[in-house]
C-alpha cells in the first residue's frame, strides 16, 4: 500500500492525482497469460490511446555478458494486453530482435523500441509495420549514424525524438521527425549533464527531457535543447531504472532497484509532482508484501493504474489506485 501527501503542480488547471489519502494495491492474477506461455524479461512497457498495455520482452533470450548473442529471437517479442483482464490481444515482433530493451508509444500510436545488441532504434505503426530504423545492425559507434547499446526513446509532440544512448555512449541524441540527426549532449561521468547509463527517457508537458541516470542513482532534467535544469538524487535508495508521466505529463512515476552487494533487495515505485518533488514511494520499503522484484520499466494509464516490468521474476505487475473511500476504510 501507498499513502501520498498532497502535491500541487505549477500548471494551471492540471489534475492533482494524489492527496494524503491516496493508496495503491497490487492487482492479483494480472495478467492472464495462457498456460505454458513463455514471458521473457519484460524490458519495455507502454500504453496506447486505447489503454492497451504493450510489453517488449525477451522470450527465451537471456542477458549474457560480455559476449552478446548473435541470433535473432524467432518468437514474438511484443505483447498487447487488455488492461482490465490482462489477456493477450495481439503479439508480434518475431524474427526482428536480438536483445529487446526500451519501448515507447507516441501520440499517433506508433511503437518505438530499442535493441541494445543490434545497436538500433525502430519505429513501427500500431500493427507492427516498420516505418523507420536508425543505426547500423550489430555495429556500435558514437557518431550521427551509430549507437552503442541504446536504451530508450522519447517522442516530442512535433514528431522529433530523443534517444538515450545508452550503455556504451552515455549521451542523449535528438533527431528530427524524419530521423535526421540534430544534436547531442552528455558523456560518462557524474556531473550535471553527464551520465552513467542513461537508461530511460521521457518528456514533460513543456517538452523538457527527463533522464533516468541509472548508475548515478538520479533523475536529470534538461531543456528541449539539452541545457541542464535540475536533478533528483536517489543515492539513499537505489539505482533509477525508468520513469514515465501520466496523461497530463505533469505527474511523474519512477522505479529503482537496490542490491546489497550481490543480494537483491528489490524495487520501489516513486511518485512525484511537477518539478520532480517526491511525494512518496512504495514497494520493498513499504507495506507491499508481494514478490521480490527488479523493475525495469514503468507506465501509467489514464485511470492512474501503474504497470511495471519485473526482469527478476519475469512478470508484469499492475497496481491499482484506490478511491479515497477505499483508502480511508483500510
Amino acid at each position: 500500500m501507498l499513502c501520498i501527501a498532497c502535491g500541487h503542480t505549477i500548471r494551471e488547471n492540471a489534475e492533482n492525482l494524489f492527496d494524503k489519502n491516496t493508496k495503491y494495491e497490487l492487482v492479483k492474477d494480472w495478467p492472464q497469460l495462457p498456460k505454458g506461455f513463455l514471458l521473457g524479461n519484460p524490458s519495455g512497457i507502454g500504453v496506447d490511446s486505447h489503454q492497451n498495455i504493450f510489453v517488449f520482452h525477451r522470450a527465451y533470450r537471456r542477458w549474457v555478458l560480455p559476449c552478446p548473442p548473435d541470433s535473432i529471437i524467432t518468437s514474438p517479442t511484443i505483447l498487447v494486453l487488455d488492461r482490465n483482464s490482462g489477456k493477450i490481444l495481439n503479439q508480434w515482433g518475431q524474427n526482428l530482435f536480438i536483445m529487446p530493451h526500451g519501448l515507447k508509444i507516441d501520440k499517433d500510436d506508433n511503437i518505438w523500441v530499442t535493441d541494445v545488441w543490434l545497436h538500433q532504434v525502430f519505429k513501427f505503426n500500431h500493427d507492427g509495420a516498420l516505418l523507420m530504423k536508425l543505426g547500423k545492425a550489430t555495429v556500435s559507434g558514437n557518431d550521427s549514424t551509430h549507437f552503442n547499446l541504446p536504451t530508450d526513446v522519447a517522442i516530442s509532440s512535433d514528431g522529433s525524438f530523443y534517444v538515450s544512448d545508452g550503455y556504451g555512449n552515455s549521451r542523449v541524441v535528438k533527431f528530427s521527425a524524419t530521423g535526421k540527426y540534430l544534436f547531442e549532449w552528455g558523456k560518462k561521468g557524474n556531473k550535471p549533464g553527464e551520465f552513467d547509463i542513461p537508461h530511460s527517457i521521457n518528456l514533460d508537458a513543456k517538452g523538457n527531457v527527463y533522464v533516468a541516470d541509472r548508475e548515478n542513482s538520479r533523475i536529470q532534467v534538461f531543456s528541449p535543447e539539452g541545457k541542464f535544469i535540475k536533478e533528483w538524487d536517489n543515492e539513499k535508495s537505489g539505482k533509477v531504472y525508468a520513469l514515465a508521466f501520466d496523461k497530463t505529463k505533469m505527474n511523474l512515476v519512477a522505479v529503482d532497484y537496490q542490491m546489497n552487494d550481490t543480494i537483491p533487495k528489490g524495487s520501489d515505485i516513486f511518485l512525484f509532482n511537477f518539478g520532480i518533488n517526491k511525494l512518496s514511494q512504495f514497494g520493498k520499503s513499504g507495506s507491499y508484501n508481494g514478490p521480490l522484484c527488479r523493475y525495469h520499466d514503468v507506465v501509467m494509464d489514464d485511470e492512474q493504474s501503474i504497470y511495471v516490468g519485473d526482469i527478476l521474476g519475469n512478470r508484469i505487475q499492475k497496481f491499482r489506485k484506490l478511491s479515497n473511500h477505499q483508502a480511508s476504510s483500510d
